[in-house]
């Protein structure tokens, strides 16, 4: 793999150790614990050490520099495919990296619930890593004889250049919608970020755009071959029926008229599908066999995950924005027999003005809500809890800091045909409460 290390902990006698910045850190902080791991040659910024130094301008555009030179032809074959949003993200890279697989086009998935490749899966600290872990992933992706690459591409990944000089033969844009503002601090700086994606193609410089997305056309760029998805995109969506286990989806693509049933729950998730069938149709499959693999295909690891329990349903779900959430909620409102109960609370240190938001859309689009703890970090539970109640103003609801005993509460308030709703977390397997990582689950 590289043959240079930015992390102290991991440097071996005669490595070479690189001091980078990162938001958190310094590297030039552990240089001295590198030594004493053995490292043989530093290269760093500033300092002088008793082995080999190595002085630069600027370590992190050293690195950059470095991995295009050395490591960059070795992966540069391989198909890339990004795609970027504030929802679905996860969704259609998931969708993309199964078809591929049924297909027979061996491929690698990057993103929020993982590395997965072949049947292997790992976590990643990051939705999209910085450039030196993704430099090793593709290495390794290579070196597996994977194709294709498809990665989900964060807009703090894309506004830090952690995808520095790679390029993209397909980029898709799924929606857009209010997050991230406690980084971004405001909605343009957001937009901006995301849009970076759109200028990284190369080869036939795919695009698929969510055409029914009001903010569709800030990504569309001249020099791509922009396909648009929607109402009334290249790929024409006609009909959506929903139900509780499945959806079927009808549309017209290039005069010809499909209809296909899937193992997917929302209208949101039929263009997550239909923007992984453009991608993959692009890369040289017909439609007609995509649509043969699609009976195979399951949602990503907690994202509409169901739990049957008696005639109830319950759903665990990743939505922690004000957009999932009504989608979410809106969806399932469609499918209810009975009632529609949610638990749901709002990460700490995160972004502070949709927590009201969230809030109100719950108590509008439930029966009852438990509001409770998601990852409250170095804040206080109770003061997340009150930015939530500020858009609270019926009596519909409780709240229980406990999360474990809020979704117990939930699954004991479930009469016949009832639908629970968890939110937040999905696949987590984790809950930060000031600096400790506790094991934690919803499922």
């Amino acid at each position: 793999m590289i043959d240079i290390k930015t992390d102290s902990r991991k440097v071996k006698k005669g490595d070479t150790f690189i001091a980078i910045k990162h938001n958190e850190r310094d590297g030039h902080d552990y240089i001295d614990e590198a030594i004493n791991r053995g490292a043989s040659r530093i290269i760093c910024e500033k300092g002088s050490y008793p082995v080999q130094t190595i002085l630069v301008k600027d370590t992190n555009k050293f690195l950059n520099f470095y991995l295009k030179n050395k490591y960059y032809k070795e992966i540069e074959n391989m198909k890339f495919i990004g795609v970027t949003g504030t929802n679905g993200k996860t969704t259609t890279c998931f969708l993309v990296h199964q078809m591929l697989d049924l297909l027979g086009m061996k491929n690698a998935y990057i993103g929020t619930i993982g590395f997965y490749l072949d049947k292997e899966q790992r976590q990643l600290k990051n939705t999209t890593p910085d450039i030196y872990e993704l430099y090793n992933l593709l290495l390794e992706a290579k070196e597996a004889k994977a194709r294709a690459v498809v990665m989900e591409c964060s807009s703090q990944a894309l506004d830090e250049d952690r995808l520095h000089d790679i390029e993209f033969d397909e980029v898709a844009f799924t929606n857009l919608t209010q997050d991230h503002l406690d980084y971004h601090k405001n909605i343009d700086n957001y937009i901006n970020s995301k849009e970076k994606l759109f200028k990284k193609t190369r080869n036939n410089k795919i695009a698929i755009i969510n055409k029914d997305d009001k903010f569709n056309n800030l990504f569309i760029n001249k020099e791509n071959n922009n396909i648009f998805i929607g109402k009334e995109g290249n790929l024409k969506i006609l009909n959506i029926e929903l139900y509780s286990n499945k959806s079927i989806v009808k549309f017209e693509y290039e005069g010809n008229i499909y209809e296909k049933k899937l193992n997917l729950v929302g209208s949101f998730n039929v263009y997550n599908y239909l923007t992984s069938l453009l991608l993959v149709h692009k890369l040289g499959y017909s439609i007609e066999e995509i649509l043969d693999i699609s009976d195979k295909l399951v949602s990503p690891p907690g994202r509409l995950e169901k739990v049957e329990y008696g005639t109830n349903n319950i759903f665990i779900d990743y939505a922690h924005t004000p957009d999932a959430v009504i989608n979410v909620l809106e969806n399932m409102n469609k499918l209810k027999k009975g009632k529609i109960i949610t638990i749901i609370g709002c990460g700490g240190d995160r972004d502070k003005l949709k927590r009201a938001i969230m809030g109100r859309a719950c108590e509008q689009l439930s029966d009852y809500v438990i509001f409770t703890n998601d990852n409250p970090r170095s804040e206080d539970p109770n003061n997340i809890i009150k930015d939530i109640l500020k858009g609270v103003f019926e009596d519909n609801h409780d709240v229980i800091l406990d999360r474990k005993e809020a979704i117990k509460k939930g699954i004991n308030m479930l009469n016949d045909n009832d639908i629970l709703m968890i939110l937040g977390k999905g696949h987590e397997n984790y809950q930060i409460i000031g600096k400790i990582v506790y094991h934690f689950n919803d499922k």
